[in-house]
Formats: C-alpha cells, sequence, structure tokens
C-alpha cells in the first residue's frame, strides 16, 4: 500500500512541491509492524489526511507572526538530587529472565 504525499512539507517557503509516494508496507516493516491489508489501507488513508492538514497549515500566511517555541513561559522546577531507599538490586534481577553483571540482558533488537 502506498499514497501520494506532498513532499514540501518541512521544506523552505519558495520551494517546490514535488508528489513523494511513502510505502505504508515498508514503513509498517521498518518500524516492526505486523500489519493486514484492512489496517495498511486504514493508515494510508490516515496519513494521508495527516499530510494534507500540514500541508494546508505549512500554506498558512506567517509572515506576520512572531516565532514562539512554546506560548507560555517556561521554567525548570529543579529538586535536591537526594539518595532514597529503593528495591535491591540482586532481588529484583533474580526475578529477570536474565541477567548480565548486575543488568537486565534483553534481546537484541538491532541489526
Amino acid at each position: 500500500m502506498a499514497i501520494d504525499a506532498p513532499s514540501s512539507i518541512g521544506r523552505s517557503p519558495g520551494r517546490s512541491a514535488v508528489p513523494v509516494e511513502i510505502d505504508i508496507a515498508k514503513v509498517a516493516k521498518l518500524a516492526r509492524l505486523a500489519l493486514n491489508d484492512e489496517q495498511l489501507a486504514s493508515y494510508g488513508e490516515q496519513l494521508g489526511a495527516i499530510l494534507e492538514h500540514a500541508e494546508r497549515v505549512q500554506a498558512m500566511a506567517t509572515d506576520d507572526v512572531e516565532p514562539t517555541s512554546h506560548p507560555l513561559a517556561m521554567t525548570n522546577s529543579f529538586r535536591a538530587d537526594v539518595v532514597i531507599p529503593s528495591l535491591d538490586r540482586d532481588e529484583v534481577l533474580s526475578q529477570a529472565p536474565d541477567s548480565v553483571e548486575g543488568q537486565f540482558a534483553v534481546p537484541r533488537i538491532l541489526e
């Protein structure tokens, strides 16, 4: 399942939009998702709608809008780094399927 998507999303103004085909099945495989044909079609429609909306948002006139990173003033709320009692490491690791050198051992997922 493939959809046509505008490639102008995220581009600088003035650059031409060249249609790009997105292979939903390939993206699902890369994300390690097992999708059936019905799900591929549904997700393809949803992604197409999202990309169309992003294209409309990008087309809005924002020349007179001052750039912001967040609409509200943000401040960091720091707290003291204090050691508190926790679970015993050896007890927790004894319940894990596998551990190596005091750490959880998990299956490798990257090739």
